[in-house]
């Protein structure tokens, strides 16, 4: 945070911030009007190792967590499947899948402007809505166990306060996303995906419930009984 503020204070010192064109990376204006003819070549090189590191760390850790998912039954048990190498092959597949995803999105979109805007804003709507669910699970045991949070020692500032003026603040922020047309589309998408998440998981609780009922343990996907199997090669 303290580098990105930094990074727009140091912009925008040198260009006022209603003349920053969007066509063109800040960055590269600044250091052309530094003389350096160069800036063009080397912001992209930034830009292209960070998106490349990013996009590594990503594949792997969303590979993993579905890989972890389809264990506890929370997800279809191919994907708890290894490689002869004890690797999740399966969920390292989908997970490329959706990260090639943003070709077809470009190509879509009309623009990479456009398409990076869509992006953005979808991915700011699931993180306010994993938030949201964060806060709202504070105040629900906040009201129904009020003698255990005021024996914790690690209490959240300012209480229920600071919980609901994080939600009025999220709150703001999709008025915000819903006012721009650029943005709209992306907040709609994101709306669209959090219903059907919550449904296909009621809908799976539902069959786990009935399999329990009937005293039917899975194995996670691995045909080897529960929490059972190989295990991942980090």
């Amino acid at each position: 945070m303290l580098f990105y503020v930094a990074a727009l204070a140091a912009i925008m010192m040198v260009t006022p911030w209603d003349q920053v064109s969007p066509e063109r990376s800040p960055f590269v204006t600044m250091f052309s009007l530094t003389g350096l003819g160069a800036a063009a070549t080397i912001v992209n090189l930034v830009v292209l190792s960070s998106a490349a590191s990013s996009a590594n760390s990503g594949i792997y850790s969303t590979s993993r967590m579905l890989y972890g998912l389809a264990r506890q039954e929370q997800a279809p048990g191919v994907f708890a499947r290894l490689s002869s190498h004890h690797v999740p092959l399966n969920a390292l597949f989908l997970s490329c899948v959706c990260l090639l995803s943003g070709i077809v999105i470009m190509g879509m979109g009309g623009s990479i402007s456009a398409a990076f805007t869509l992006v953005t804003s979808v991915s700011a709507t699931l993180f306010m809505g994993v938030w949201v669910v964060i806060v709202v699970s504070y105040l629900v045991y906040l009201h129904k166990h009020p003698q255990l949070h005021a024996a914790s020692k690690f209490k959240a500032p300012g209480g229920a306060i600071s919980a609901w003026i994080v939600l009025a603040f999220m709150g703001c922020m999709g008025v915000i996303l819903a006012m721009w047309d650029d943005t709209r589309p992306g907040l709609v998408y994101s709306l669209i995906w959090i219903v059907f998440i919550v449904g296909a998981a009621f809908a799976n609780r539902h069959f786990l419930l009935r399999r329990a009922s009937r005293g039917v343990l899975g194995d996670g996907g691995t045909g080897e009984g529960p929490h059972t199997g190989p295990h991942l090669h980090e």
